[in-house]
């Protein structure tokens, strides 16, 4: 067990994050699961059972046939046992084991579930990959394939994998009953699962004229209205939770206790899309994908509520309106939104094939259920699960002014877009670290930049990578150091207390935000954060639209400190350094690219690639993937008020 994340030391670290009344409620809980250890109970039995939330045939048909096309492909696949899940390939999933690690070789161990030591990589491997196989999107992608295809192959698949995980998954018992969102999440796949096998003769053995699935169904609705996400915790996890609970509650209201559940999970829905997201729409958590999870997650709750003629809080709707209005204005000319804080590539729903993207989907959906702005960027792909959920959600007139032109500052936040000719896309970060007093999924990334060239990462955010197991990969990639702002003296801007703790959080606040450049004048962004005790780092950054010039300037006000600045290099991007300028290139489109990097002449430049004592010069795509990527860093002293200058000027 890493030290961090399960010594007394943490445990107290964590507690002092908590208020008295997340102790209370965590108090209740364990007294809950001791409880729980004893017998578990059977579920009601209900009579006359029907699932009436299918969808109309014409919305299957009415799927665009490239989307079908990669859906299937991937389905085949499927039925060949083959998958990926977070850089590990796996050719057993014809007949999986549930509780199988591939990339360890690890098994979870049965015994009650809370019981399980989940954040320990020794005793049952990564948790994350053997959680992601029993969210069951796989399943929903095999099911949609037969809405899509009318193959049973696809549903028998289907049937097969259901009765297997419940034959060796009985509620409380083993890793799969240890966490909220994975129940959450994966009661959303059942219900759409179930939607999908509507016209299969099997359909309603399976789920509704089944005790073993009613036994389950209800096992999990049980435990996410006892258990639910509290407090310091109450970020994407409680959105998850809300929306798996009154999913099913609305498509499977058979059970005695199913309208209070209904009632609490709306209720739950409605509060924490209100918490975990700024006025504005941007998410609280300043992650990306977690603003794509929690919007995925309310469109499919507020579709089934909407299915199931549940009144829905008109803000509700308003939330995910502006996250979606709010994610069309951040995006890059290639769809792609800023990789800033934690991403581990979750979802949570998934009908499509490889190959959608994810974005575009959002935005596709968005449009159908809202209706697109004028300043919306063009969404030209397609996919499969826009059709099927515009097709549940009830049309309603948005009751908020929207914005009439596409934002590029939300004050709130504290992220600024700044935008020049020939694509390029500018993030500038001055906002809050993180969400609540844990900032789980916050990086320590205070007045970092990350810049693109038509979608290209020039100065790229490394990512992610890991989250449990590999302690040392996970304080870089979350380092300062690990991204485009400046180290003083070798800490970080904020202090960390676990893998998804922090104890001390930076202050930043955006002094300049004039995003929009004329011929006269930049563009420009100013901001400062106070992590550095005794120092203040300010950061001046001007984007000039006729020259395609970006110039970034750092002043530290303090006294003499040692300093590490760095640039982190997307992947593509190769660079020649001398002393203190590089070159950069790269290929799009089979297009030569350059640009030159202009660095403060005070430091002393070295470029680093794919180092491992300690990491520096790395950059992950995705959850459990990583690559080596230049990082050029520049070290020496800073001293009272002096300025370091950078320059980005791109060529042709």
């Amino acid at each position: 067990m890493s030290a961090s994340s399960g010594s007394a030391g943490w445990y107290l670290r964590r507690l002092s994050r908590m208020g008295p009344r997340e102790v209370g409620g965590r108090v209740g809980d364990a007294v809950r699961r001791r409880r729980w250890r004893s017998a578990v109970p059977a579920a009601p039995t209900p009579t006359g059972a029907r699932f009436t939330a299918a969808l109309p045939a014409e919305v299957v048909d009415a799927v665009p046939p490239d989307a079908v096309k990669r859906l299937v492909a991937d389905a085949d696949r499927l039925m060949a046992g083959q998958a990926e899940y977070f850089g590990v390939r796996r050719d057993d999933l014809a007949d999986p084991d549930w509780q199988y690690d591939p990339k360890t070789g690890r098994r979870a161990p049965e015994g009650y579930a809370f019981d399980v030591p989940y954040r320990d990589e020794d005793a049952i491997g990564d948790v994350k990959q053997i959680w992601e196989l029993s969210r069951h999107h796989h399943l929903t992608v095999l099911a949609a394939a037969y809405a899509t295809t009318g193959n049973e192959a696809y549903a028998e698949r289907v049937a097969a994998h259901l009765r297997s995980w419940w034959a060796t998954n009985e509620p409380l018992r083993g890793v799969h009953w240890t966490s909220g969102i994975e129940l959450g999440i994966r009661l959303l796949s059942w219900v759409w699962v179930r939607r999908l096998l509507d016209g299969w003769p099997g359909a309603a053995g399976l789920f509704e004229d089944n005790p073993v699935a009613l036994h389950q169904i209800w096992h999990h609705q049980r435990w996410l209205a006892a258990f639910p996400s509290r407090g310091s915790s109450a970020n994407n996890h409680v959105i998850a939770e809300a929306a798996g609970q009154l999913a099913t509650a609305c498509a499977f209201g058979w059970f005695p206790e199913s309208a209070r559940w209904r009632a609490d999970a709306l209720r739950s829905l409605d509060e924490h899309l209100r918490g975990n997201t700024f006025p504005s729409g941007l998410n609280r958590e300043l992650a990306s994908e977690y603003h794509g999870l929690v919007l995925e997650l309310g469109l499919a709750a507020v579709a089934e509520a909407d299915a199931a003629g549940v009144p829905v809080p008109q803000t509700v709707r308003l939330v995910l309106l502006r996250m979606t209005d709010a994610l069309a204005a951040v995006v890059d000319g290639r769809l792609r939104p800023p990789r800033q804080g934690d991403a581990d590539d979750g979802h949570g729903l998934v009908v499509d094939g490889a190959g959608t993207d994810r974005w575009a989907s959002l935005l596709a959906t968005g449009d159908a259920v809202f209706g697109r702005l004028a300043w919306w960027p063009e969404v030209t792909g397609t996919d499969v699960r826009t059709p099927l959920l515009a097709a549940l959600v009830r049309p309603a007139a948005p009751t908020a002014t929207r914005p009439d032109s596409r934002p590029a500052h939300f004050a709130d936040a504290g992220l600024t877009v700044l935008r020049g000719p020939g694509g390029i896309w500018c993030r500038c970060d001055g906002g809050p670290h993180g969400f609540l007093s844990i900032a789980a999924h916050a990086h320590a990334d205070a007045l970092s930049v990350e810049v693109r060239h038509d979608g290209v990462d020039v100065l790229a955010d490394p990512g992610t990578y890991c989250y449990h197991g590999q302690p040392e990969w996970r304080r870089y990639f979350r380092s300062t150091l690990g991204h485009n702002t400046l180290e003083l003296d070798g800490d970080d801007q904020s202090g960390s207390g676990g893998p998804f703790l922090w104890t001390r959080h930076a202050r930043s606040r955006v002094l300049v935000a004039d995003p929009d450049p004329t011929d006269e004048k930049p563009a420009r962004w100013c901001a400062e954060h106070d992590g550095y005790q005794g120092a203040v780092h300010r950061r001046r950054v001007e984007l000039a639209s006729t020259s395609r010039e970006l110039r970034v300037v750092d002043e530290v006000r303090g006294p003499r400190r040692a300093a590490r600045l760095a640039f982190h290099l997307g992947p593509t991007i190769a660079a020649d350094l001398d002393e203190s300028r590089a070159v950069l290139t790269w290929t799009r489109d089979g297009e030569d690219r350059s640009a030159v990097l202009e660095l403060p002449g005070q430091l002393r430049w070295r470029a680093h690639r794919g180092e491992t004592a300690p990491p520096l010069g790395w950059y992950s795509a995705g959850f459990g993937r990583k690559e080596p990527a230049t990082t050029l860093v520049g070290t020496g002293h800073v001293d009272g008020a002096q300025e370091f200058t950078t320059v980005l000027r791109f060529r042709g």
